[in-house]
């Protein structure tokens, strides 16, 4: 195991946030953008909650995170796009 300055034991299970409009395809746009850094990523670990309005989704992917490095490019590519409004 690696640790890092994050006080973060690699690898690690790590759950990726990102909101957007709540529109079709939103959901399999966050997993594309995970894949590129974490081609193991899976629908199967996505759970969506939809605001109270219904106008916002918030798409959460569990992720096995195997550096500071690759979450630090995984969020970066999330804040570059322009669908995702916010990620945590």
């Amino acid at each position: 195991m690696n640790a890092e300055a994050t006080g973060f034991e690699f690898p690690c299970e790590y759950a990726i946030k990102a909101v957007g409009i709540a529109e079709p395809g939103f959901e399999l746009l966050v997993l594309e953008i995970v894949r590129e850094h974490c081609p193991t990523a899976s629908r199967d670990a996505i759970s969506v909650k939809h605001s109270r309005n219904g106008k916002y989704v918030s798409v959460t992917l569990l992720i096995e995170a195997h550096s500071h490095a690759q979450l630090d490019a995984i969020y970066a590519d999330l804040t570059a796009h322009d669908k995702v409004l916010m990620r945590l």
